[in-house]
């Protein structure tokens, strides 16, 4: 690698006999967090990781106990993402972070078919500094929420609190409580789903629960119970894409409006988003380690649709 290459960071990292045997991009993905694994295979690929001494250009290869793996990370580029005045709802802000109440319907960053109109595009526009870790296109997005839903969503200004905030995520530390109402009637005031996760075989648009998939936890208590319908605190202990979604659809009670996991036949069918909502966030600041909750409004479509099920 060039010697006079501009670099934000540079890592060296030693595989002890717990990373012997895994693919390079998961030994990273492990060791640093605050990386997503893609971000990290476009390293790989581009000889921006060295495995004792020779660039890897293969994400896939196995490392050995002992190799010495070093990982040279861009300085970022300036955003090629253009800065757009778009009604955003910021609930909470400071130098180190800042809390969104992302709408449902607004894609969480720019990608094929939505390059623009993104909350991305909203927060170029709003806040002066984001965090770099996430490329040009998801410039302080430390976690996200699929497009139909609603709710609270972190955003790192800066990247040395994205590093703690991704941290924190890795380790459960931060506790995501959803309101969401699901088809049918659930029978328990409270339940536990212990399933693992993966992309869907056959569809992979889709999340399914596979043997072999990446473990997922999910956790709720009955609110309320409707007609046809119940309101569910969800509390999601891992972060899986699809994860509530899933899960929910899997123990027959499927979130209401969500076409792609059975949500979009009886009551609530009408409904043109997902009823899911990131109600409350709970961690420690990654300035000041004191502890911070956050929690949304809950959506007037939302409320309407529950009071038309009592």
């Amino acid at each position: 690698m060039p010697a006079t290459r501009r670099v934000e960071r540079e890592e060296t990292l030693r595989v002890d006999r717990g990373g012997a045997g895994k693919r390079l991009d998961r030994f990273l993905r492990e060791r640093l967090p605050h990386l997503s694994r893609s971000f990290l295979q476009k390293l790989i690929e581009k000889g921006s990781v060295e495995r004792n001494g020779a660039p890897s250009l293969k994400p896939s290869v196995k490392v050995e106990y002992g190799d010495r793996v070093r990982v040279v990370v861009p300085f970022p580029k300036k955003s090629e993402t253009r800065p757009e005045d778009i009604p955003l709802s910021i609930l909470y802000e400071d130098s180190d972070v800042a809390v969104v109440d992302k709408p449902a319907g607004m894609v969480v960053h720019p990608a094929p078919g939505h390059w623009s109109g993104t909350l991305v595009n909203a927060l170029l526009h709003r806040l002066q500094d984001l965090s770099g870790i996430g490329g040009t296109e998801r410039p302080g997005l430390v976690h996200r929420l699929d497009k139909d839903v609603s709710g609270l969503l972190l955003v790192a200004k800066h990247d040395r609190a994205h590093r703690a905030l991704s941290a924190a995520f890795k380790a459960r530390r931060v506790d995501k409580v959803y309101l969401a109402l699901v088809r049918g009637r659930v029978r328990k005031n409270e339940g536990r789903i212990e399933e693992p996760v993966a992309r869907h075989p056959r569809n992979r648009k889709k999340m399914a629960v596979m043997e072999g998939g990446r473990a997922a936890l999910t956790l709720y208590r009955v609110l309320e119970r409707l007609s046809g319908a119940t309101l569910l605190e969800v509390n999601l202990k891992t972060g899986r894409s699809h994860q509530a979604r899933v899960h929910l659809a899997h123990v027959g009670h499927p979130i209401l409006g969500d076409a792609v996991y059975g949500g979009d036949k009886g009551p609530g069918a009408p409904l043109d988003r997902i009823a899911l909502h990131a109600w409350r966030l709970t961690l420690r600041h990654p300035g000041t380690g004191l502890p911070i909750s956050f929690e949304a409004p809950v959506p007037e479509e939302m409320r309407a649709l529950a009071d038309g099920l009592r």
